[in-house]
């Protein structure tokens, strides 16, 4: 199996077991063995069990899309306009749509342990947003604040979508809600 294809077994047999026997029923070994793996494959492609649901929830990457704003707007209009930018792009619209992405925020939405991973998990991508505003002159304390509070509405946003029976998708739940934390801002 390529390297791309292992991930992928694993992260779909993994998201099967949980949603078919409950995460905290399903140990590694479980998903190992019915993904015809040994359990150190396993930890070649995630370093815990909780990032198969909880990696690349929000990407890192997200940081070019906000350093790509003008820098003349306030670091919190950068912020959002610059995720709301990176969410329009075709291959994020395919992975927000994508039955797996809404199995993962489902899982980590109805499992407490996860909520608590999908937040820790997000500061990486704070981390970046709070770097991609401070690189282009915004005072790191600004910088911070911004990136903390875009990153805390995706995550809420998310989680709570995740929990009222997803009606509506959760692009236009993001972009509403981050859209949101600036009808007052300057």
């Amino acid at each position: 199996m390529a390297n791309v294809s292992t991930r992928t077994t694993l992260q779909r047999t993994a998201l099967r077991l949980f949603t078919e026997q409950g995460y905290d029923a399903v140990p590694v070994t479980a998903i190992a063995k019915a993904a015809g793996v040994s359990h150190m494959t396993f930890f070649r492609y995630f370093p815990t069990k909780e990032s198969v649901v909880t990696d690349d929830l929000f990407d890192p990457a997200l940081a070019a899309a906000v350093a790509a704003q003008p820098a003349r707007l306030s670091p919190l209009r950068r912020a959002v306009t610059g995720l709301v930018a990176a969410m329009s792009a075709p291959e994020a619209m395919a992975k927000l749509a994508s039955d797996e992405f809404a199995q993962r925020v489902g899982l980590a939405g109805a499992t407490p342990s996860l909520r608590g991973a999908i937040w820790a998990s997000s500061r990486a991508t704070e981390d970046a947003l709070s770097a991609a505003l401070a690189a282009s002159g915004a005072p790191a304390r600004d910088a911070r604040a911004a990136a903390g509070a875009v990153m805390g509405a995706a995550t809420a946003v998310l989680l709570a979508w995740a929990s009222s029976g997803a009606e509506d998708d959760p692009a236009s739940a993001l972009r509403h809600g981050l859209t949101s934390l600036l009808e007052d801002a300057s």
